[in-house]
């Protein structure tokens, strides 16, 4: 169902201004289970990294996972004595979980995480939120994959994280090297659009976000890392895997019925100043032209191959009215897509019947074409028939994009798109489609917890999601 309080597509990407010392540009969070150990100095090594080679104002956030030893007492402590330390206690375990609630509610524009052990050389995290506060990407993601990378860990590990990375390729198409290093940054407008579209609250979350992130067509920068295993991790990695393994099967199964509204992650195209300044340039029109000339040589391809399979047992035509009309069905599929990003199945009765209106345009054109080649001769050849049908396709072809762009798939006014950017779980209003996805449709806003249970530094914080259970281990 189209809501009001569907936020629109994203705006362009602004490089960030050097804010007031108040206001952190770069919230860092630690997600942590039972950490008592590693906790404090973990924090002090980061924290003196950024104070002397960070050059915007920071916060560390440390989120603690339901811990059942003394880590809140060691986070509350370091609260206490550092100015740029604050402490968050979740009653639920799952990193995936302690994400999405400290994201949604920091007042940062740029969100990053890290692991407590500091696996990852922090020298790579100015180079990962660079690009972030340039304006120039969406996401950042610490790579242990890259050529340039130095890594040390186990055959084991070293195995599994290849495979898994190898998976993502083979079943969601994913392009980015390295899912689940936990070394990632993301803009706050895009995690307010982004977040409620994620379902995992465990390890899967991160391989979520980023494969959600790149259908949508955000762009994601990698850092190569340099990286030294835990070799005291229990990370239980049988059970980690086989919940991996089924979140790549529900976030593919979703995908493939596109019931994910990634259309309100697209960027504007033009983030340059220079590109908002050309006037009476129809939105996405290169995209959609190229889309539309892809499809339509296929079409018409297909269109030729059907025209003489029928004309084998019919006269040219019927054999080019049924031709036509099986291509045509295909070629509006096709169209709704890929060339102007429709998905779901509502709507697509009535976009085939306005394809049909046009098919029957192409009719006319193409019938009337074969109408004056055999007035003009009584037996013309085949290969003349189908030079006479190429040239008549070509003329329906313009009208066919024009009459698709204009009334079949007409582009939303800017001016109808709600000014207050709310994060909700329905989807972005448009003339294409509906959509019901598998989400809650609750909305809430930036600077609240998905929970609406946020209020200050020093209160608990309820789970997102209270009847989850994240069995697996920490962080």
């Amino acid at each position: 169902m189209r809501t009001d309080s569907s936020p629109g597509p994203l705006p362009a990407r602004e490089h960030l201004p050097a804010t007031d010392a108040g206001t952190p540009v770069l919230d860092v969070v630690i997600p942590v289970f039972n950490e008592e150990k590693d906790l404090q100095p973990c924090v002090l090594r980061l924290h003196q990294h950024l104070k002397s080679t960070f050059p915007y104002a920071f916060r560390i956030t440390i989120a603690d996972n339901a811990s059942i030893d003394t880590t809140p007492q060691v986070a509350s402590r370091l609260a206490a004595e550092l100015a740029e330390v604050r402490s968050f206690r979740l009653e639920q375990k799952g990193r995936g979980r302690a994400l999405r609630t400290v994201w949604s509610a920091s007042d940062a524009p740029i969100l990053a995480y890290m692991d407590v052990d500091l696996s990852t050389d922090l020298n790579a995290l100015l180079p990962l939120v660079a690009p972030l506060i340039s304006g120039h990407s969406d996401l950042a993601i610490g790579s242990r994959l890259s050529r340039s990378s130095r890594v040390v860990r186990g055959a084991k590990r070293e195995f599994i994280s290849r495979t898994y990375n190898l998976i993502l390729r083979g079943s969601l198409q994913a392009r980015f090297s390295d899912a689940q290093c936990g070394f990632k940054a993301i803009r706050r407008d895009v995690a307010q659009v982004l977040l409620p579209l994620v379902e995992d609250t465990g390890w899967f979350f991160d391989t979520e976000m980023l494969v959600l992130a790149e259908r949508a067509g955000l762009r994601i920068h990698e850092v190569p890392v340099d990286w030294v295993d835990d070799p005291d991790s229990t990370v239980h990695i049988v059970k980690t895997a086989t919940d991996d393994l089924k979140g790549v099967w529900r976030v593919g199964k979703a995908l493939a019925g596109g019931s994910l509204p990634l259309d309100r992650l697209a960027r504007p195209f033009g983030d340059d100043p220079r590109d908002r300044e050309i006037q009476d340039v129809p939105t996405g029109l290169a995209r959609q032209l190229v889309g539309f000339c892809v499809v339509g040589g296929l079409s018409t391809l297909f269109y030729l191959l059907l025209y003489t399979v029928f004309r084998q047992f019919s006269g040219s035509q019927i054999a080019n009215a049924l031709a036509l009309l099986v291509s045509a069905i295909a070629n509006t599929a096709a169209n709704r897509r890929l060339t102007f990003g429709v998905r779901g199945r509502g709507g697509a009765v009535k976009h085939q019947a306005q394809g049909l209106v046009v098919f029957g345009i192409g009719l006319i054109l193409t019938s009337g074409s074969l109408a004056a080649l055999n007035a003009a001769s009584s037996d013309p050849g085949h290969t003349t028939e189908l030079a006479v049908l190429i040239a008549a396709n070509l003329a329906a072809t313009v009208l066919r994009f024009l009459l698709f762009r204009a009334w079949v798939f007409p582009d939303r006014p800017d001016d109808d798109r709600p000014s207050t950017v709310v994060a909700s779980h329905t989807p972005a209003p448009n003339t294409h489609d509906t959509y019901d996805p598998p989400y809650d449709s609750t909305p809430f806003r930036a600077g609240e917890a998905a929970d609406r249970s946020w209020r200050d530094a020093t209160l608990q914080l309820q789970p997102v999601r209270p009847t989850d259970t994240d069995p697996r281990d920490r962080r």
